[in-house]
Formats: structure tokens, C-alpha cells, sequence
């Protein structure tokens, strides 16, 4: 038997040997993993396909709430990014945390919805095979929108068995999934799709989602390497209930499940072909992505046109092409062990669309803006990771990025160009008290991107006022202390104290075709998480987060707390291996109020949700029921203060809580074949 060990601090590379020839293959409990001795933080941690099964989820996006700490909401359409919340963040659809796929950048540069846009909706959660994650800036091989954190997905190279899968549900919930290997030669053909339709529970309007996705991987083994070749395709088309105001419900304009402008949805597609090699010393990796979005919102209903309503179209259609080459080196220096792993990363976002324009009724009626981009970026990183004596550990890392844009505006004076760099500095220590016990700190810096678009205007497009460009590139940084302690198959638990500051909250506000340049904040909390086995069968996991999120400069008028900031999040779920054929699993979110205004005079109430599942499996049938919301919960999934209108109000409109509502209970069933 052979075994080949990573450490997952390698984020991008931590699974490209898990399925090779001769390797015992196994189910993966991120849980279970006590990373003592291979994690370089308190903080980061694996996610493996055994716990993404056990979980019931309402939308793909959910997978990122195994991140401790990590809150994926929805303020519009099924088929919409999600909303993200993460360590005092209010990430919108992917600021400051980045996501990859086999080393493929999910989050969007100058994207028509905004900034760091990262969409979910084409990931298969059968098709996952683990997701390493890392929060805090603190490994070189993190760079843009990862201040707050990172994530990379692995997808499965090749199913222990070929499978079918149905899933039914209220509100016309239909999904089928079904994958299986062919072999080519002796190497490996590992093909799958998904088809998913859905009305929701809304009053007005059926989201008719129509999602289509298809996933084909050739994996070839050599004796010194492995070649991965990987294709994804993904259409999607739906309508949308957006967010609502509080006084159209208390006014019985409309229910809580109603909406406004029953217009709104979209349409969204994604292709990409990739090729991942990697022997012991090198990893080359290379990717080309398609991807295309339609976007109609209506936000402010009659606040800006009276007549034809307030609703706009995002525009966003680009090619993505990049990749990465990565060296690792080890080496002895008297006695203590040295691990390099430097590398070369490049990527060009050639933009051919990214627009706005006024819609009625999805009928284009005027453009604000319509611009092409080119973005192109090079970094180069060397991550140095000295096993100091046999219990302490340090590493050393830094990075340069470099970036460029040209804008090519419809309105002459918003084109041009403009190029940035930064250079991120980052290391830690991490001593191994004993085989339980691991203690850490770690420092680093890092960055978020800004909308090229913002960087070189000169003119705001929706008011023709004269406005004030902003950088490009926009510094953070953070520290963290960490405890560790884990014994397998009894508990595992980790305890975090940290802080970030960035230089400026910038933020590109896509409904308006304009840059924010905010203030220097800075955030710093808490975070525990821990796993207790009961028994073999009987599992338990606790969660809790609490942030501090306020601003570093006063401003006049404007208060000190961060708009959308979310001060605690804790969860505890229960897992119960009945018999050999019964399991189920209960789980409890609550999200504490968030921060609506600068002055924290107006936040949200708090939200709570129970989630249930029970399973039966017998031979190679699989049976399960999913009751999400079980408490038929009517709190709020995001909350938002702004001013809006609605017919027969003042012109300047009326402040007000506009929100999107949680589902309402939904049960759903599926039933899976193993051949």
C-alpha cells in the first residue's frame, strides 16, 4: 500500500494525488482532520465530500457555510451569487474572499454586478471532492479579494461507483444528477451533468429556474505525474424576487412573499476547459473560461422614473484565460528541514461587455454606460516553510502582483488606462506543544482589486457630475493567535483571536455605474469551533464568531460602525449514525443583528433557521428526506436602509428596511442508485 501526504496549506495543489493508482481511497470527514502539525493557522481547515453529503442544503452556495464563521445568504433570484458574510465582512457577492476551482479564479474582475462577483451556482456538490479553506492573509499563494480569506475546490477525478440521483420537492423543485467513469486506454474519462427546475414560494411570480450543468475530467497516471483535463458548462436562466420594503408589506400592498416589479431575473452561463500536471517537483496549471450574465433589478422602483419604474440590466460577457506554474523544492539546512514552493501566476479578463442600462420590463430603454475592458495581472510567490526544530515550525512568505486596464467607454472621457503593484509580506509561527496541542501567529498583508472602470473615470454617467478616480490596488493587513487541539475520533477543536485593516472599504457600485471610495477600517474578533464524537456514531459540531467592525477615520456626518457588518454567527449541528442503514443530522444557524447605518441606530433583527435530514441506505440504494426551515421561520436572509419609491410617495422617496425574506418551510426527498 502506498500513501502520499500534502499539506493542506498548499491550497491550490492539496489534492492533485488523492485518487492515483494504488492509493487506498477513502471518504473524507474534514472534521476529523486534526491538521496538527500540517496547518499553519487555527483558522484554516478541509471540507470533504463525506460532510457535504451529510448536510441538507437550499442552495449550492450553502457549502461555503462549512467555513467557520461563513454566512451565505440571497437577496434576489435563485440563480444569483449569493451573498457572503465573513469575519465583520459584508462580502457582497465575493470583495474580499476568493474562490478557485482546481486553481481556477471563480471571483470576477469589473464585473456588471460588482467587484470580486463570485457565483456558485455551476458547482455540483456530488462532484466536489474537498475544499481546503483559509481565513486571514496569510500564504503567498492567496492574492487578489483574499483579505479576509480563501477557498479552493477540488473537483472528483474519477466516482467509486457510477450513480443516479432524483430529488423532488414542494414549490416544483425537480433535480437529477448522475455521473459515471469510461476508460480510455488506462487512463480515466469521469463524466456527469445536472438538470434543475424550480418555481419557488413566491406569491407573483414562479422563479421557472431552468440550471443545466456538465462536467466531464480525463485523468492519465504516469509513474512521476498526473494529468488532469477538466470541462464545465453551465446555462441557467430564472426570475426574481428581489428584496422588498418593510411599509409595502405592513401597507398590504403586497405579502411577504410578493413582489414589486415581477419582471426581474436573468440569465447566466459558464464553460470552462482547464488542463492541471503536476510530478513531485512541478505543478503547471492552465485555464480558458467563457462566461455571460443578464441581470434585471429594480431596487428603487419609482424613486429615479416615475413613470417607467427604476428597473436596470447589468451586462457582463468576457473571456478568461490564466494560469499558474509552481516549483517545489526541499531541502536540509543543519538540522532543520526547508519546503520552497515559489511560482509565476498570470491572468487576462478580456472583457468584450460590462453594462447598465434603464429596462422596462426587461425591454432595454437606454444605456448609463456601456464599457469593453482589458485586464491583464502577473504575480510572481515564494512560500519558504522551515521545520525549525521537531516541534516548532515557521514560515516566510511574499508575493508581487502587478495589473493593468484599459477602458474603452462609450462616453470618451470614462476610457483609458492605468496599471498598479503591491508587494504582500506574510509569515507566522506555529509550535507543537505536544500530539494534541498546536499553538499559532501569523501575520500577513494583502489585497482586494478595484473595478477597473472606477479607476480611470472622470465622469460620473448617471448624473454627468465630475468624479474623482480611485486606486486600483488596495492594501490589507492582518494578525492572528491560534490554538489548536484535536485527538481523532474524540474531539477536535480551534480558537482564534485576529484582526484586519484595509486601507480603504472601495467598493464599485454596479446598480449606479460609479465608484465609493470608503474609509480605512478595521475589524478584529473571535472565533471557536469544535467537533465532539460522542460515540462512533453519535458526532456533534459548535461554531461561533463574534466581530468587531468599525471605521479608522471620522468622517463628517457619517458615523464609525461599517454598513452591513455582521457581529456574530454561531451554529452547532448533531450527527447520528442510527444503524447500519438510519443516519440523520440537525442543524441550528443563527446570525446575529446586523448594522444597517454608520451610526448603528438602525440594524436587523436576528435570524435563526433549523435544518433536518434523515437518510436510509441499504445495498446500493440511498433514500432521504430534507426538511429546510423546519421551524417555518419568517426572518429576514439580508436587510438593507435606503430610500426608495413607491407610487404616490415624495419625489426624494422614503428611508426605509428593505429585505429579502427567508423560505418558508420546504420539504424535499431524493432517491439515489449506485451501479
Amino acid at each position: 500500500m502506498k500513501y502520499l501526504i500534502f499539506s493542506t496549506s498548499l491550497l491550490a495543489s492539496a489534492t492533485a494525488f488523492a485518487d492515483g493508482p494504488h492509493i487506498e481511497r477513502v471518504v473524507v470527514f474534514g472534521k476529523q482532520s486534526d491538521l496538527i502539525g500540517e496547518s499553519i493557522s487555527a483558522s484554516e481547515g478541509v471540507i470533504g465530500t463525506g460532510d457535504i453529503a451529510q448536510r441538507p442544503l437550499l442552495r449550492p452556495g450553502e457549502i461555503l457555510e462549512f467555513v467557520p464563521g461563513m454566512v451565505v445568504t440571497q437577496h434576489s433570484g435563485s440563480g444569483k451569487a449569493n451573498q457572503y458574510f465573513l469575519r465583520g465582512f459584508n462580502l457582497d457577492h465575493g470583495t474580499d474572499f476568493s474562490i478557485s476551482l482546481d486553481g481556477m479564479p471563480v471571483n470576477m474582475r469589473t464585473h456588471g454586478h460588482g467587484q470580486g462577483y463570485t457565483d456558485l451556482n455551476f458547482i455540483t456538490p456530488e462532484f466536489i471532492q474537498r475544499i481546503d479553506y483559509q481565513k486571514g492573509p496569510y500564504r503567498a499563494m492567496q492574492g487578489d479579494f483574499s483579505v479576509a480569506g480563501s477557498a479552493n475546490f477540488s473537483l472528483m477525478s474519477s466516482f467509486d461507483q457510477p450513480f443516479g440521483k432524483l430529488e423532488i420537492g414542494e414549490n416544483g423543485f425537480l433535480r437529477t444528477v448522475a455521473a459515471t467513469n469510461l476508460a480510455v486506454g488506462e487512463s480515466n474519462l469521469a463524466v456527469g451533468g445536472e438538470w434543475q427546475q424550480y418555481d419557488g414560494p413566491w406569491t407573483d411570480i414562479d422563479e421557472d429556474i431552468a440550471k443545466t450543468s456538465a462536467f466531464a475530467r480525463f485523468r492519465q497516471v504516469t509513474d512521476d505525474s498526473i494529468l488532469h483535463i477538466t470541462f464545465l458548462g453551465y446555462d441557467n436562466s430564472w426570475n426574481s424576487a428581489d428584496q422588498i420594503p418593510l411599509r409595502a408589506v405592513q401597507s398590504g400592498l403586497i405579502d411577504e412573499l410578493g413582489s414589486l416589479d415581477p419582471t426581474l431575473g436573468g440569465e447566466s452561463n459558464r464553460y470552462s476547459l482547464s488542463v492541471n500536471w503536476q510530478s513531485a517537483d512541478w505543478m503547471v496549471n492552465a485555464y480558458a473560461i467563457s462566461s455571460e450574465l443578464n441581470l434585471f433589478s429594480n431596487f428603487t422602483y419609482f424613486l429615479d422614473n416615475p413613470e417607467a419604474g427604476d428597473q436596470f440590466e447589468q451586462v457582463d460577457d468576457r473571456a478568461i484565460y490564466g494560469g499558474t506554474l509552481t516549483r517545489f523544492h526541499s531541502t536540509t539546512v543543519g538540522d532543520s528541514h526547508v519546503h520552497f514552493t515559489g511560482g509565476l501566476e498570470w491572468r487576462y479578463d478580456d472583457i468584450s461587455e460590462v453594462g447598465l442600462y434603464r429596462t422596462n420590463q426587461r425591454v432595454r430603454q437606454s444605456p448609463v454606460r456601456r464599457d469593453s475592458v482589458d485586464e491583464y495581472s502577473v504575480a510572481a510567490f515564494l512560500q519558504v516553510d522551515v521545520d525549525i526544530t521537531d516541534n516548532l515550525i515557521g514560515h516566510v512568505d511574499i508575493r508581487h502582483d502587478y495589473l493593468a486596464v484599459d477602458v474603452n467607454s462609450d462616453l470618451s472621457a470614462n476610457s483609458g488606462d492605468d496599471s498598479d503593484n503591491i508587494t504582500s509580506l506574510k509569515g507566522g509561527l506555529s509550535y507543537i506543544l505536544n500530539d494534541a496541542w498546536q499553538a499559532y501567529v501569523n501575520v500577513g498583508q494583502s489585497f482586494h482589486s478595484n473595478d477597473a472602470r472606477g479607476a480611470v473615470i472622470s465622469i460620473d454617467p448617471a448624473t454627468g457630475e465630475a468624479a474623482e478616480p480611485v486606486d486600483l490596488l488596495v492594501r490589507g493587513e492582518g494578525a492572528e493567535i491560534g490554538l489548536r487541539v484535536a485527538r481523532y475520533r474524540y474531539y477536535n477543536a480551534s480558537l482564534s483571536l485576529w484582526y484586519l485593516e484595509n486601507d480603504s472599504e472601495l467598493v464599485f457600485v454596479g446598480d449606479a455605474g460609479n465608484t465609493e471610495a470608503s474609509r480605512a477600517s478595521r475589524r478584529w474578533g473571535v472565533e471557536f469551533s469544535a467537533y465532539y464524537w460522542f460515540t462512533s456514531n453519535l458526532t456533534t459540531d459548535l461554531e461561533f464568531a463574534w466581530t468587531d467592525s468599525k471605521y479608522r477615520e471620522d468622517e463628517p456626518g457619517e458615523g464609525k460602525y461599517i454598513e452591513g457588518s455582521l457581529p456574530v454567527v454561531a451554529s452547532v449541528g448533531l450527527n447520528w449514525q442510527m444503524n447500519d442503514y438510519w443516519r440523520s443530522d440537525l442543524r441550528v444557524r443563527y446570525f446575529g443583528k446586523r448594522t444597517l447605518d454608520s451610526f448603528k441606530e438602525r440594524q436587523s433583527d436576528t435570524f435563526t433557521v433549523v435544518n433536518a435530514s434523515l437518510v436510509y441506505e441499504v445495498d446500493q440504494w440511498q433514500g432521504s428526506l430534507s426538511v429546510l426551515n423546519l421551524l417555518d421561520s419568517n426572518d429576514h436572509d439580508i436587510d438593507y436602509w435606503y430610500a426608495s419609491r413607491l407610487p404616490g410617495e415624495p419625489e426624494e422617496g422614503v428611508e426605509d428596511l428593505h429585505y429579502h425574506p427567508i423560505e418558508p418551510r420546504t420539504l424535499r426527498a431524493s432517491i439515489s442508485y449506485r451501479f
